[in-house]
């Protein structure tokens, strides 16, 4: 998994990596600080997250480029666990972290990167948009000045907008000079490093407006004692894992998905296949450590990995390089970082929650039907008007019913025809069974319990004119049929029966011949009408084809 020390870097690359840790060191301190105060936690929570969790999963994920940080997306969910009601907010929070780890850990071992598929892209739309927008309207009391209030996010933000008078001119200043600076300086070589001098330009702007106007604005260490020194370990609260357990389940939801994301990005550029389980393993010892050292939950980070691929990271040596910068910040500057201004991490993380709304994939989404449109739409709705750990296990519900929906109505059904010169020929199936013929059928697609009416709406109906019919239903290639489909089947067997027709099947799989003989179907029409598939394609159907027209021409 990459811990043999002779992978850990090249001599060929070390320069290139030290450069690119000594950026990602910088700029993840005014980042993590960010994270925290959107968390709404002790910030220092999130700069001990993006350095602890960085360096846990340094060794276990499965590509060298992959940064593990404090996202937005957590940050969100820890803000509305509502850990301050807990006795020791401080202690749930770790615990929260090392929960979270420990079931990312248990879930990429069991090969859990495959749940990925699942998630539906209309449910990630509406899921990283609302991330996007939850960051701005967030952020909104630091940048203005002005502690709104409200039971969500919605509410706080109409409550600002009515009490425009009360906003900080000068915290609205600093604000909006991060901001300018950050957008000025994003498509320079400066790059990363730009977000880093908007937050310092920001910082130095507020010390300066508190000297000279009334209405200080706030720094960090108007919130919090910034140590000299860095955290020393610390253990879970056996009394929190209960309360902690569902935003634990939500993280590694989230973990999983933006995980998943990450990892396809940098397999893209090292044109590698992804390893999503092996990440998830890192994630979550990322997590543990952050945990143990008073961090806060962490995960797959695109802009951090962005950035480390951007700077010409080449091995893991980048984050030993990033975590020690880090260390140094904190051990040797940390009377600097005590002046850093709440506007101008809110304004750097307004920035970040704009660049998550991505209109053109919103508008795809849309453009594909209505369906991916509506579930999208609930799972933006739902992220801002309750708590996240509960929006996502909801977006997670509304996946799992717009996949069971799709699949169950791409099932279709056609008829399959021998030709004269012995070649099988597959055309639209007739809407009523003919009389006194042999009409051979093959569904394709997912043959369980939420497709079994949409297979009975495309079997061809049976009249009074439908007698002396034999239909052949070929299951090749089906492995799994449910007790629903199942029942669909008897009764079509019992309609043909009624007008002196019969049914036959043919099944290629042991299982699905179980599955009808617990359903009733084959004491329903006799052993003798189910024929098994062998490895000569069509054998047994034309055995099937051959048995019907000698019964047809006995009738």
């Amino acid at each position: 998994m990459g811990r043999d020390p002779r992978s850990w870097f090249s001599r060929k690359t070390l320069r290139k990596d030290l450069v690119a840790g000594l950026t990602l060191g910088v700029e993840s301190v005014p980042d993590g600080l960010a994270q925290g105060l959107l968390a709404g936690v002790n910030p220092l929570a999130g700069l001990y997250g993006h350095l602890f969790g960085m360096v846990g999963a340094a060794l276990f994920t499965s590509s060298a480029l992959m940064t593990v940080q404090v996202t937005g997306a957590m940050a969100l969910i820890v803000a509305d666990a509502d850990l301050q009601t807990r006795a020791d907010p401080d202690r749930a929070l770790y615990t929260l972290a090392m929960m979270s780890g420990v079931l990312l850990v248990v879930l990429g071992l069991l090969g859990g990167g495959r749940l990925v598929r699942f998630v539906p892209t209309p449910v990630m739309t509406g899921f990283v948009t609302a991330v996007g927008v939850n960051i701005v309207l967030g952020q909104l009391s630091n940048f203005t000045g002005y502690t709104s209030q409200g039971a969500n996010r919605l509410a706080k933000t109409l409550d600002l907008s009515i009490h425009v008078g009360e906003w900080s001119l000068p915290s609205l200043v600093v604000g909006a000079i991060t901001v300018l600076v950050i957008v000025l300086l994003q498509n320079t070589r400066v790059g990363a490093l730009g977000l880093v001098i908007a937050v310092i330009t920001g910082s130095v702007c507020a010390v300066l407006l508190n000297l000279w106007v009334p209405g200080p604005v706030v720094l960090l260490r108007d919130l919090v004692d910034v140590p000299g020194s860095l955290p020393a370990p610390v253990l879970p609260s056996l009394d929190d894992i209960l309360f902690v357990t569902i935003p634990a389940v939500s993280l590694t939801f989230v973990a999983l998905v933006q995980g998943a994301g990450v990892s396809a990005g940098i397999a893209a550029r090292e044109g590698k296949t992804p390893d999503v389980s092996r990440d998830l393993i890192g994630q979550g010892a990322g997590n543990l450590l952050s945990g143990l050292f008073r961090g806060m939950p962490v995960g797959g980070s695109s802009s951090g990995s962005s950035l480390v691929s951007t700077a010409g990271a080449r091995s893991r040596v980048v984050y030993f390089a990033a975590g020690i910068v880090m260390a140094l910040v904190i051990l040797l500057a940390s009377d600097l970082v005590a002046y850093i201004a709440m506007p101008a991490l809110a304004g750097l993380l307004i920035v970040v929650g704009v660049s998550a709304v991505k209109p053109s994939r919103v508008y795809s989404v849309i453009k594909s039907g209505p369906l991916p449109t509506v579930v999208m739409a609930v799972t933006f709705v739902l992220m801002l008007l309750i708590p996240l750990q509960f929006a996502v296990l909801a977006g997670v519900g509304l996946g799992i019913i717009l996949y069971v929906a799709q699949q169950s109505n791409r099932l279709r059904v056609r008829r399959v025809v021998f030709a004269a010169d012995g070649r099988m020929r597959e055309i639209d199936p007739p809407r009523r069974v003919p009389p006194r013929e042999i009409l051979m059928l093959q569904p394709y697609g997912s043959l369980f319990f939420a497709s079994a009416p949409t297979f009975e709406r495309q079997l061809p109906a049976v009249t009074e004119e439908s007698a002396n019919s034999v239909v052949i239903v070929r299951l090749r290639g089906t492995d799994d049929v449910g007790l629903a489909f199942v029942e669909v089947l008897r009764r079509y067997a019992h309609d043909l029966a009624g007008v002196e027709s019969s049914l036959k099947l043919v099944v290629s799989e042991p299982v699905v011949i179980r599955q009808l003989e617990a359903g009733g179907l084959v004491a329903e029409i006799g052993a003798a009408n189910i024929y098994r598939g062998t490895e000569w394609v069509g054998e047994a159907l034309r055995r099937a084809y051959d048995d019907a027209r000698e019964e047809r021409n006995r009738a």
